[in-house]
């Protein structure tokens, strides 16, 4: 089982990129998935989820109204838009999935990391003011 992410990179302050997240070796598609990030000398942190059926998104308050997240499950893939990026942005950004299928969970539970068993090797994301 993989998540590869990509899309990070070099951005200034106000721009836009879009993570994706391809899953191989097994099918997310009734799985809950999500975006976490770490920047330098800080914990990991919760960035954006969404359901199984991805009728629910969750999001962190620092990155409500500008972060999307998605999922094409035709594809086995997840993203994340993000709009009018911020220094304090900068980090690296793993996506995560949850091992169990067609689960849902309390609204807290679904920001929480130990709900996610499989993670993806980060992609940096850099934005200079």
């Amino acid at each position: 089982v993989q998540l590869q992410a990509s899309g990070g990179g070099l951005v200034q302050a106000g721009g836009s990129l879009r993570l994706s997240c391809a899953a191989s070796g097994r099918t997310f598609s009734s799985s809950v998935m999500g975006w976490f990030r770490q920047a330098p000398g800080k914990e990991r942190e919760f960035v954006a989820s969404i359901s199984w059926s991805g009728s629910m998104t969750f999001y962190a308050d620092s990155v409500k109204g500008r972060f999307t997240i998605s999922r094409d499950n035709a594809k086995n893939t997840l993203y994340l838009q993000m709009n009018s990026l911020k220094p304090g942005d900068t980090a690296v950004y793993y996506c995560s999935a949850d091992k169990r299928s067609r689960t849902t969970y309390s609204d807290y539970e679904y920001k929480r990391r130990s709900l996610y068993d499989y993670w993806g090797q980060g992609t940096l994301v850099t934005v200079s003011s």
